[in-house]
């Protein structure tokens, strides 16, 4: 490991990933040469209504983009490529991945018209990429998708460690174990700074190998009468390929459903990362000819997304199949954080059709095991790697805090763990660590095919609107002398019910008429001043009659 005699110094810091799960991306940079670890979205939380999607705001990268040497994906999960198609429009750098990775990424820049004018270089784990004075190589990791990997940065100043999302399976489902002796040798040579997978950190012992998940679906499929419908991530390759070997080795044809399912499927089909039996696959349409014990579906919808495909199976609103009584159907997923409700809706409705459901909390097979190391799986990594300096990242802050502490069981110096939030850039140079400038970091907000042109204003009125509604005032005025030609008429949605509030309008037609004449005695004559009048006056009578704040919108025509 070379030291660095020269002024530039190592800076470390995230986008998206730290304080929250998803929208991942960190950044290292060595003097100018920055490298970019993975671009990922996040699902908008509960106040951010009508959003669909959450991506990192990259100002920095763009502001630096002569500087950005490429992006670098750990593995094909949404919150770690998700944010490609709208950062690449912004960001024309090289891309590095898995072969599987980039299989997902294509289809996406496809659909973006981006496949064309983006370099896409495919890796593996022996490979070794040059980005400046940067040098990566990179190591594989068990996850709930293949083909994922760590990385190690060589940089002047020492060795940066990224491990992605991880555990540690001793039995997984391709035969590929972890590449721990790389892992040790990587450690051995000595890691300056290791940046670890936080999500399990509160959870005690090893994460379970996802063949037990083989075990009790293979259960399932053999006590089960009738149609079996799975519905799992549509990204979890791994847990695709046991439904698979389930309905093989129960001699029931499969059927996918879902679009999100039918192109991972696809992909990994074309790229031979699922193995599917020739004659397996049956198209939804061919479901109802088959008798029911010779059928098995595999679906989207185990979040209990209102759109999904098991959702509107479970309210037959579905055009190619409904659940029937007697028909099993299995969430093979936990919830995530925030998804409970749904979830729950959606069990609750395939109860009421009569459906036998197995899920995380009913269920004695193991019909789900995470992708993610517990306590002793990111243990062993801290132990492998040994590093000087360490930064928990891919977690809200509680978990970030848990690996914290299990980094300081292991060994590491509590003033050497920084527990940080996007834009808190670690600066190390001569071996040593602090805190340096914050980086400026934030949401962009995708709303249909809006990229950031909805922010907080927006959202604050959509609350608003949702709350207590909007009222409209309409006035037209004389262009000659200012006089009150027509109106005010008021225009009530999501305030109050017209025909039952007479007498309040009224009163608020008046209030608006008495303001108007106020502000022509007094010369006022500037809209902006009349609309503010109109507004202040209005809000105060209505928040005493009815405690509640409507949007009011005054609109003033001159004829």
């Amino acid at each position: 490991m070379t030291k660095n005699n020269s002024r530039s110094k190592l800076s470390i810091f995230a986008l998206g990933g730290l304080d929250e799960i998803g929208k991942n991306m960190y950044v290292v940079r060595y003097g100018d040469d920055i490298v970019v670890i993975d671009s990922g979205l996040m699902f908008p939380e509960e106040e951010m209504l009508g959003i669909d999607v959450v991506i990192p705001d990259i100002t920095y990268l763009v502001e630096n983009r002569d500087k950005v040497r490429g992006i670098l994906l750990t593995h094909g999960h949404e919150d770690h490529i998700g944010g490609l198609p709208y950062i690449l429009k912004q960001l024309q750098v090289p891309i590095y991945g898995t072969k599987l990775t980039m299989g997902l990424v294509e289809h996406k820049l496809r659909e973006a018209h981006l496949l064309n004018q983006t370099k896409r270089i495919v890796i593996n784990n022996r490979s070794e990429i040059k980005l400046g004075s940067v040098k990566a190589t990179f190591f594989r990791v068990n996850h709930s998708i293949p083909d994922a990997v760590g990385i190690c940065l060589e940089t002047p100043e020492g060795n940066v460690v990224h491990t992605g999302d991880f555990k540690f399976d001793m039995t997984p489902i391709n035969g590929l174990e972890a590449d721990i002796h790389k892992m040790a040798e990587i450690g051995k040579e000595g890691v300056l700074c290791l940046l670890s997978d936080s999500t399990n950190a509160e959870r005690p012992g090893f994460t379970g190998s996802e063949r037990t998940v083989g075990e009790g679906l293979e259960n399932l499929f053999r006590k089960a009468k009738q149609r079996v419908i799975v519905a799992t991530f549509a990204s979890n390759l791994h847990r695709i390929q046991q439904v698979v070997d389930a309905a093989e080795q129960h001699n029931r044809k499969l059927a996918v459903i879902g679009r999100s399912m039918v192109n991972v499927v696809n992909i990994g089909m074309e790229l031979g990362y699922l193995r599917v039996p020739p004659d397996l696959l049956i198209e939804p349409d061919d479901i109802n000819r088959l008798p029911a014990h010779k059928v098995a579906v595999m679906s989207t919808g185990s979040q209990g997304e209102p759109m999904s495909a098991l959702t509107r199976m479970a309210h037959g609103s579905h055009r190619k199949i409904e659940i029937l009584p007697g028909d099993t159907v299995i969430l093979a997923a936990t919830p995530i954080p925030g998804n409970e409700k749904s979830v729950a809706r959606t069990v609750n409705q395939l109860f009421r059709v009569g459906a036998n459901v197995v899920y995380s909390n009913n269920s004695e097979e193991g019909v789900h095991v995470s992708g993610h190391g517990s306590q002793e799986d990111l243990k062993l990594m801290l132990n492998l790697m040994k590093p000087q300096f360490f930064i928990p990242i891919h977690g809200e802050h509680r978990m970030l805090r848990a690996h914290g502490q299990l980094a300081e069981s292991v060994g590491v110096r509590p003033e050497n763990i920084f527990i940080a939030d996007n834009g808190d850039a670690v600066e190390i140079s001569g071996g040593k660590a602090r805190y340096g400038s914050k980086i400026p970091t934030g949401n962009v907000l995708i709303d249909g095919l809006g990229v950031g042109d909805v922010g907080n204003i927006v959202l604050r009125d959509r609350k608003l609107l949702s709350q207590d509604g909007i009222l409209v005032v309409v006035v037209t005025l004389s262009k000659n002398n200012g006089k009150v030609l027509s109106g005010p008429d008021i225009i009530s949605r999501g305030f109050v019910y017209v025909r039952e509030s007479e007498k309040l309008l009224e009163e608020a037609n008046r209030i608006v008429t008495q303001t108007m004449e106020k502000c022509a005695n007094e010369r006022v004559s500037e809209w902006a001043s009349l609309k503010t009048s109109i507004r202040d006056a209005l809000s105060r009578f209505l928040y005493d009659q009815t405690r509640r704040r409507p949007m009011i919108l005054p609109i003033i025509m001159e004829v």
